[in-house]
């Protein structure tokens, strides 16, 4: 098993002129379709921000958290406030009831979730505002979710290969189960993705991440 680890690894150390030419594309699709996205969605952005401060008036409507980008790079990323303003603290307490297997914290009801947060997490919206990561070129459209710091420090070497690209708003997991899948499976289509780096994947996965959000699946 090792071995087929360090082989895999070993691929994703190389750099062909065909993934540089991945990234350069990539990234001026990335900044074109964000810009169009947030101009499109300025009334939304507008409705749910008043709707998130009308619910839990304490906390801020665009939160920021520390996240683990390309080469291990930490970076603060913006989301919809969907949690209660004492989420953090609460966390310690509900560590033991994690429904997710290795270095993520899942909840199917996690009680911290606000009522307008379940509804901007099931339908995605909660993460509209890392498209403004994305402009700054902390985050691609597609990519590996940037882990939490906690996380990354229990990866193995193996796990960290999901760090040697910018991660994304969605990806290859995240349109082949979302929070279904376990860790594994999440690590492995990672991987499988970040192998496999093609503009035709990239715009297939996000076509696919269009259907996914629209039909409401395993997100939570």
């Amino acid at each position: 098993m090792e071995s087929g680890k360090e082989s895999v690894s070993k691929e994703l150390i190389t750099y062909s002129n065909e993934k540089i030419t991945y990234e350069v594309a990539t990234r001026i699709l990335d900044i074109v379709l964000s810009l169009l996205g947030i101009v499109f969605l300025i009334p939304l952005l507008l409705v749910i921000s008043i709707w998130i401060k009308l619910d839990d008036p304490k906390g801020n409507v665009i939160f920021s958290q520390t996240r683990v980008g390309k080469n291990g790079e930490p970076f603060k990323m913006y989301k919809f406030r969907s949690m209660y303003s004492d989420a953090e603290q609460r966390l310690a307490n509900l560590l033991h009831l994690n429904e997710a297997e290795g270095a993520m914290f899942k909840m199917k009801e996690d009680p911290r979730v606000t009522k307008i947060g379940k509804f901007i997490r099931k339908t995605s919206i909660d993460e509209l505002p890392q498209l403004f990561n994305v402009i700054k070129g902390e985050m691609s459209l597609v990519g590996p979710r940037p882990a939490l710091p906690r996380e990354v420090q229990e990866y193995s070497e193996y796990d960290r290969q999901r760090l040697q690209v910018t991660p994304g708003i969605t990806g290859l997991w995240q349109v082949s189960g979302r929070s279904a899948l376990t860790f594994e499976e999440m690590l492995e289509l990672d991987l499988q993705f970040i192998r496999n780096r093609k503009i035709s994947g990239y715009i297939k996965i996000l076509f696919r991440t269009m259907i996914v959000v629209l039909k409401l699946e395993n997100a939570y």
